[in-house]
């Protein structure tokens, strides 16, 4: 349950690692500009976490945030910088990373936190949720389900869980339209998980499966999570039921199942929440699924 953090979400944890750590090495100052990605729950996480230790932060962003972060981002007084240009593969981080990389040549003490490539990312995870669910968990646990789109939640918890549980198999949820492991670029509606292009964090061996949702399982997994567990989450936590969905069929009975419900719903109102929204993308959902089945239908008459 991540998204009880105070910033809402599990991106509190590499936000105030990161900045601690820099801060401790010296690359951070108290006359720091920090400058980062993100269009979601990190960009919150660091204007939190840059408003307590009064460092100036700027987020750039794109177009497709939601508009409950963007107004957060805007009362925690970050400068933001929206980028309007897609990239290669129809999103828009390498725009975004392009705009991070000429800030920091133009913003005076900038310092670039780069949560794609910062080691730190995926130690805040090891020392973090991952420590506190082996001090908490009194059982083996057989497979982890974890969204990715940075790849530092997945690389961290993972890597902590199997110094105790060797044999644990780590599951990854990428969603339709991400690059992440070697998936088609597509357009994508929900944040917080998949990319447009493959993170240095990532490290593929360590991940034995890959399950992928679309847009409507991710929401539909939201909406089921509050309908039958009173549950407000956010939509990488819909990715991951919907993919848990998929995996039981597959696995032995009585196997343990771990998962992280990564942040809340009160971002993705006009989102996952949206109603004319959902059933948008439910017919998307289902066009896509009658496409395929009729492409199948004519390769097996060839």
């Amino acid at each position: 349950m991540e998204l009880l953090n105070p910033g809402g979400s599990i991106k509190d944890r590499p936000a105030l690692f990161m900045l601690q750590e820099g801060l401790k090495s010296g690359v951070i100052n108290k006359d720091s500009h920090i400058v980062e990605s993100s269009s979601g729950n990190l960009a919150i996480a660091l204007a939190m976490a840059c408003k307590i230790y009064g460092l100036k932060f700027t987020a750039v962003i794109d177009p497709k945030i939601a508009s409950a972060n963007l107004q957060m981002l805007k009362l925690y007084k970050a400068n933001i910088e929206m980028v309007s240009e897609k990239d290669q593969n129809g999103g828009y981080l390498k725009t975004r990373i392009d705009t991070v990389k000429r800030l920091c040549q133009q913003l005076p003490n900038a310092v670039w936190i780069n949560q794609y490539a910062n080691p730190n990312n995926w130690k805040s995870h090891y020392f973090g949720e991952a420590e506190e669910i082996l001090n908490q968990i009194d059982r083996k646990i057989d497979y982890l389900v974890i969204g990715a789109s940075t790849s530092g939640t997945i690389m961290g918890v993972s890597r902590r869980l199997k110094e105790r549980f060797p044999e644990l198999k780590v599951i990854a949820v990428d969603i339709v339209g991400s690059v992440l492991f070697g998936g088609t670029s597509g357009p994508r509606e929900i944040p917080g998980i998949g990319a447009s292009t493959v993170p240095p964090l990532l490290s593929p061996d360590e991940i034995d499966d890959v399950i992928y949702v679309d847009d409507y399982e991710s929401a539909l997994g939201c909406r089921e999570l509050l309908e039958h567990e009173g549950i407000f989450a956010g939509g990488s936590s819909g990715s991951s039921i919907s993919a848990i969905k998929k995996l039981i069929p597959t696995i032995p009975d009585g196997s343990c199942v771990l998962t992280l419900l990564p942040d809340r719903g009160d971002r993705y109102l006009d989102l996952v929440y949206e109603d004319e929204w959902f059933e948008m993308i439910k017919k998307r959902h289902f066009n896509r699924n009658v496409r395929r089945q009729e492409n199948l239908t004519l390769q097996n008459a060839v």
